[in-house]
């Protein structure tokens, strides 16, 4: 029986599309390798034409942001790939946290012309950062200065490792234009998805990540969603983080409705009660019934509590920063000056470093951050980003001294420091007559022992060194003139206001609240 059992798991286990995200330097030809991807290898010239028109028409296409590449392997068999439609650095910026992983490889885009750029070393930090393997791609290889040679020098001055040149990592080189050795790079892409054992499982509830999820008025609220395991069908229903949609409509990458996805699979759905988190996992389930029943269970449970510790540094509270800058002397440098701006209570929390200017990539990054804020240094800020940005109500500042930049941070800190009321003492005065009391209105002589007491301060009533009641100060007079304060070793009288009389012998401490 058990040897029955472990067939079944076996046969349940099943090569998947493995999900790419290709990243790079700008104009090192990612979009104009991914067009021609899209173009020649995902889908027939007739579902070509039909979703080139449903774009045009503001279609679903546009916002599925992934889409499915079909490849013939020298074998015959017809294998899937899925890429990723986004800028690269989504697929690993903001997910890391919360354990998830959008991309299984990762696609290095390098130009033969120019090498190794600022840009590609940030990308580079994304891969390694999340772990994912990756393929070397050399593009413009048809261009009249595209050298390999030494661009795949560059690489090894960088420390990356190539096949040939010391390491394990595969380059290949192609054209987006003639598309020139992409066959080389899906047919890789496969060996590497193979080398890697990217498996799913057709027969369980289907379990995933959240692309991106968009609101409009004609479809309300939809997401991107990536199928990682098992199958999602029509009339399940998902979870992801406190949203939940009963899955009445699913659409693929063309538009078109469908009634299932397996593993590897892009799919949009509509129908949410609330916007899911990009990036945060999704759960499916038989029924609406079930899945709010696990959703019910989930926040029954306790978020667990910081272990103490001497300096309390767990709970602090981490500001999420987004930095650019031109160049990245400048980056270390402000990364070194935020870093001393942490204090007991609150710390910057770089979420996302990069060169060059601000665009539509770090403001979705600056998205998954609550109350983040993108810091400038000598840099611009794209259209697209400056749209997004208004829209999502993300800040983006833009400097051109390093020490104005640190400077906001630090007020944005402060903005952000949780504050605690406490109760400071401003004087105290000792009472030497009573002269009259209507209601809880009292008419008193004293002295001020220490500090000053003003009009409109509350105090404290102090009886042989007991707290006995409180009270406020409504008018002070000084040799029968009105004014507002007193200072120590004056005499004064005052009008009161107190529910407890008010003694000769007490002393009265005036105090204010002040937020720290």
């Amino acid at each position: 029986m058990n040897a029955l059992h472990k067939k079944t798991v076996k046969e349940a286990v099943t090569p998947r599309p493995p999900v790419v995200a290709v990243m790079g330097h700008i104009d090192h030809g990612k979009t104009t390798l991914l067009d021609y991807i899209r173009q020649c290898c995902a889908i027939s010239a007739e579902k070509r034409h039909r979703n080139a028109a449903a774009g045009e028409a503001g279609g679903i296409t546009q916002h599925v942001s992934a889409y499915e590449v079909s490849r013939t392997t020298a074998e015959g068999k017809i294998k899937l790939i899925t890429f990723l439609d986004t800028p690269g650095h989504e697929a690993f910026a903001g997910i890391r946290s919360r354990g998830a992983r959008i991309a299984d490889i990762g696609v290095l885009v390098v130009s033969a012309e120019d090498g190794v750029k600022p840009q590609t070393l940030e990308a580079l930090k994304f891969i390694k950062e999340s772990k994912t393997p990756f393929i070397v791609a050399l593009t413009k290889i048809d261009k009249p200065a595209a050298n390999i040679e030494r661009a795949k020098q560059s690489l090894l001055e960088h420390e990356i490792y190539i096949e040939g040149y010391g390491g394990e990592i595969p380059s290949v080189p192609v054209s987006g234009l003639s598309g020139a050795g992409v066959g080389d790079l899906l047919d890789m892409i496969l060996l590497v998805a193979d080398v890697e054992n990217i498996c799913g499982r057709k027969d369980k509830p289907a379990e995933g990540v959240v692309l991106e999820a968009a609101r409009s008025k004609e479809k309300g609220l939809s997401a991107t969603l990536i199928v990682k395991d098992g199958t999602l069908k029509k009339g399940m229903a998902i979870v992801a983080g406190e949203a939940v949609s009963s899955l009445r409509v699913m659409q693929n990458f063309l538009g078109e409705e469908i009634s299932s996805a397996g593993p590897g699979t892009p799919v949009a759905v509509l129908g949410w009660d609330s916007m899911p988190e990009t990036g945060s996992p999704f759960l499916s389930f038989a029924t609406k019934k079930e899945a709010e029943k696990y959703l019910a269970a989930a926040r029954a449970v306790p978020p667990k509590r910081p272990h103490m510790t001497k300096n309390r540094s767990e709970e602090r509270i981490a500001v999420p920063i987004v930095v650019k800058t031109d160049v990245s002397g400048s980056l270390e440098a402000i990364e070194y000056e935020l870093r001393k701006l942490a204090t007991d209570k609150v710390f910057p929390k770089i979420i996302h470093t990069g060169t060059g200017d601000v665009n539509e990539s770090d403001v979705k990054i600056a998205s998954s951050g609550t109350g983040a804020h993108i810091l400038g240094f000598n840099v611009k800020i794209d259209n697209a980003a400056k749209s997004l940005s208004e829209r999502d109500g993300i800040e983006v500042q833009i400097f051109e001294v390093i020490y104005k930049l640190v400077e906001r941070a630090r007020e944005i800190l402060l903005e952000r420091t949780p504050k605690i009321e406490v109760v400071e003492t401003r004087g105290k005065a000792k009472i030497i007559r009573l002269f009259s009391v209507v209601k809880d209105r009292q008419v008193i002589g004293g002295k001020v022992i220490e500090g000053l007491v003003r009009t409109g301060d509350e105090f404290k009533i102090i009886r042989r060194g007991a707290e006995v009641g409180t009270g406020k100060i409504r008018e002070l007079q000084q040799q029968k003139v009105k004014t507002d304060e007193v200072v120590k070793d004056r005499e004064f009288g005052a009008m009161a206001e107190a529910r407890i009389e008010i003694a000769p012998g007490d002393v009265i401490e005036s105090f204010v609240i002040v937020k720290k």
